[in-house]
């Protein structure tokens, strides 16, 4: 079955599927904050309307600034991109006919980025914790290791000693570390590899300010690394790839750390509820860090059977079927306001209700 490699975009899926679209539907398939942006977004809406005029910063300032201020980091470790994707894009191009180790199951940019450089993908199956004499055996002999943390779509975080562990010996053996941490947002600054790249030049951090502070229609990422992979990496982007709009947005973003905090306490609130509510029905959920939790049904062989009758009732999961390891058995829920959590536990009671016994 072919079903779309991402969350959100909803009517894509039941296009897939062949479903009629219901007049109202919940995306929970993707996951950014459910607290919509920062309020000053909204409220200063109209004074962004002069730049739609003028011709933006080719570097991506002010938010090239900003996010080196935030990371307390040289501004030239730094690279901002048109989101996280087109850096994931630019960073491909390094790893020509070479060799990669992924970390399955995650997200599927890092493979289709590399798909058209002929390289040659060794991929290893980790749901939680890492197998790590197998991870560091691979990284000898490879150019790249991608490591998503925390997890997508898992929510799993990889302890902090393991990356470094893995860091230490991927420099040994020339090997290149790319981490992505799109929802560190969500957990705790002191979590990041940021303060430990000074001692590692092999090590490449992305990060995407869609999923925090609820803003992927503007499209803002970056990454830090060494003064080297960075001026490497601009070669390979366009000239004006970010946006005047995303990048003061973006800017002003980093400053809302009351905002941030908000959002870590109610995604952490609104996760507990929700695996109350699956384990009461003795499904498997994953321990999660972040603002989504992957489950799986205590009879998986009906996933399909209880996702599509989600679908039409307008309640939009997450599929699994493109995450290798979870094989379409496990769902993806990404924390929505308590009311949309609520009406989602509902609609699921009444399955269960009606199936469970049977």
């Amino acid at each position: 079955m072919s079903l779309p490699n991402h969350g959100a975009n909803a009517h894509h899926l039941y296009e897939s599927l062949g479903i009629n679209i219901p007049e109202a539907i919940i995306d929970y398939s993707e996951n950014v904050n459910p607290l919509g942006p920062p309020p000053f977004v909204k409220e200063n809406w109209a004074s962004y309307a002069s730049l739609i005029t003028k011709y933006p910063d080719p570097h991506g300032e002010p938010f090239l600034s900003a996010a080196a201020t935030y990371h307390k980091v040289p501004i030239n470790q730094v690279i901002v991109g048109n989101g996280a994707a087109e850096i994931f894009s630019s960073l491909a191009k390094r790893y020509v006919n070479k060799r990669a180790v992924l970390i399955h199951p995650t997200f599927s940019e890092y493979a289709a980025t590399l798909a058209p450089y002929h390289v040659y993908i060794k991929e290893i199956i980790a749901i939680q914790a890492l197998p790590l004499e197998e991870v560091l055996d691979e990284v000898e002999f490879a150019e790249v290791i991608y490591i998503c943390r925390p997890n997508n779509p898992t929510g799993y975080l990889i302890p902090l000693k393991e990356i470094i562990q893995i860091a230490e010996y991927a420099k040994r053996y020339k090997c290149e570390v790319i981490l992505d941490e799109a929802f560190l947002d969500f957990i705790d600054e002191g979590e990041s590899f940021i303060p430990h790249l000074k001692d590692f030049p092999n090590v490449i951090v992305v990060r995407s300010m869609t999923k925090m502070y609820a803003i992927p229609g503007l499209r803002l990422g970056y990454a830090i690394a060494s003064e080297q992979i960075i001026k490497e990496t601009r070669t390979t982007m366009p000239h004006w790839n970010s946006n005047a709009i995303a990048t003061s947005i973006g800017a002003a973003c980093l400053k809302k750390e009351d905002y941030r905090l908000q959002a870590i306490a109610f995604a952490k609130e609104m996760r507990k509820k929700f695996t109350i509510f699956l384990e009461k029905w003795h499904c498997v959920v994953l321990p999660s860090r972040t603002n989504f939790i992957c489950f799986q049904l205590s009879n998986p062989e009906r996933s399909m059977e209880f996702f599509t009758y989600l679908l039409t009732k307008g309640y939009v999961l997450r599929h699994t079927e493109n995450f290798k390891g979870l094989d379409g058995k496990w769902f993806r829920v990404g924390m929505k306001e308590e009311i949309h959590m609520e009406r989602l536990q509902k609609e699921m009671n009444k399955w269960f209700e009606g199936n469970w016994s049977s």
